[in-house]
């Protein structure tokens, strides 16, 4: 497991250990109470258990502390069961593994969080060796940048050995929109592509989740008062790359059947389902509207669009609106979990998916060629709070991968740099 989420997993491991010991003790001192009770799992399990099991009927869950044991038949673990971050079991499976520490490809990254990194000569040149190790041809900033700060790194970059290495998004501010903002906001749109800028976005998460018009309401991702703006992004060919939302689940109740539970156990502010906050459905809703009233705006729809987990949803998304493509961003292990479909998926929709990673973390980027460009089986994903499960390889063939790689994102993106890929 790799060092970097060591230290989150450490994180209330003292008292996941004792909540645990106290629930197991409870659920295994209440069902030995039971045994002398006939409906409690007498018989084989009986024999079995010392009488620690409980029957259930078809469709039921086991009681809280206990698991099934054999059909319609539930029993609590004679030892306190450890907590969800302390269980780390060791996998006796011995199969095949191809590490992929460099991409077969040149790739471009749309979706790299590296203004910090790129806004001196001495942090881009860092950037550069992590990128070369990666065979990351180009990273492309997606850190909502504008004005005077935009120019200050465009400068950096132009200045450097590096020049056709990096490009960069610009940026808007989608805060108190009203009367006069959509001037404003094309304008500093037009000087910013001007100045260089190679796209828009990442525009934030925040946007139809907090951001507020200046009469105070939500600003909602379809509202009026931002046509013009999207008009002007299509009049000035720029594609914009929008982040709608968050996974699903961090929409519905931290319980325990919930996948993402040791994420929002972890992250506050990922806790989307607090009384009187806007529904997944509803920004979904709402995004789509977005896509439909501006088909000759290019839109491209971060994180898979949040629909990794249903690429049936996506697939109809992609087929209603042709103005839209998509990228990898932080969605790996959705991919990995089911290798078939996510093929099949990457084939019929080459054209129109783009590589991005997302956080900068260069010992992550090889998970993704790992799942790409193998057939590998049942290994590790870099970060336990995303995803408890296992990933497997997707065996993409070399020409999907160019697309998904370089192509695609030459394609989508005016201004990048042509030179270093193959033809």
């Amino acid at each position: 497991m790799p060092q970097s989420f060591s230290r989150i997993r450490v994180i209330g491991v003292a008292a996941g250990v004792v909540i645990a010991a106290a629930i197991g003790s409870i659920a295994i001192a209440q069902q030995r109470g039971q045994s002398a009770d006939p409906q409690s799992g007498g018989g084989r399990g009986a024999g079995r258990g010392g009488g620690r099991g409980v029957a259930i009927q078809p469709g039921q869950e086991c009681p809280p502390g206990m698991t099934l044991v054999r059909a319609g038949q539930c029993e609590a673990p004679e030892f306190p069961p450890p907590s969800i971050v302390d269980y780390r079991p060791r996998s006796t499976l011995v199969t095949a593994e191809h590490l992929v520490p460099k991409a077969r490809f040149p790739v471009i990254d749309v979706h790299a969080h590296v203004s910090q990194q790129i806004s001196t000569a001495e942090g881009l040149a860092g950037l550069i060796a992590a990128l070369d190790a990666l065979n990351v041809r180009m990273a492309v900033s997606a850190d909502n940048i504008s004005g005077p700060r935009l120019q200050q790194i465009i400068a950096v970059v132009a200045s450097s050995p590096y020049k056709d290495r990096v490009r960069i998004q610009t940026g808007v501010n989608l805060n108190n929109v009203g009367p006069g903002w959509a001037d404003k906001a094309i304008a500093q749109l037009e000087a910013d592509m001007k100045a260089g800028a190679v796209g828009l976005g990442e525009i934030s998460k925040a946007f139809g989740l907090r951001t507020r018009k200046a009469d105070g309401s939500r600003l909602a991702v379809d509202d009026p008062d931002l046509d013009p703006f999207w008009d002007a992004c299509a009049r000035l060919n720029v594609s914009v790359f929008i982040h709608t939302a968050e996974p699903q689940e961090f929409f519905q109740p931290e319980d325990m059947h919930n996948e993402r539970w040791l994420e929002l156990s972890l992250f506050a502010d990922r806790r989307n389902y607090q009384p009187g906050q806007v529904s997944f459905e509803q920004l979904m809703t709402e995004r789509n509207n977005l896509f439909k009233k501006h088909p000759k705006t290019r839109f491209i729809a971060a994180h898979f669009g949040w629909h990794a987990n249903d690429l049936g949803r996506l697939a109809k998304l992609m087929d209603d609106y042709p103005n839209v493509v998509t990228e990898t961003g932080a969605i790996l292990y959705d991919l990995g979990r089911q290798p078939r479909a996510a093929h099949d998926f990457f084939v019929k929709y080459q054209d129109r998916i783009l590589f991005g990673k997302d956080v900068f973390e260069p010992t992550e980027y090889p998970y993704y060629w790992r799942v790409f460009e193998t057939k590998d089986e049942y290994f590790d994903y870099y970060r336990d709070y995303h995803a408890f499960w296992k990933l497997y390889g997707m065996d993409l063939p070399d020409a999907v991968l160019k697309k998904v790689y370089y192509q695609n994102a030459l394609r989508v993106m005016p201004g990048l740099p042509k030179t270093g890929f193959p033809q």
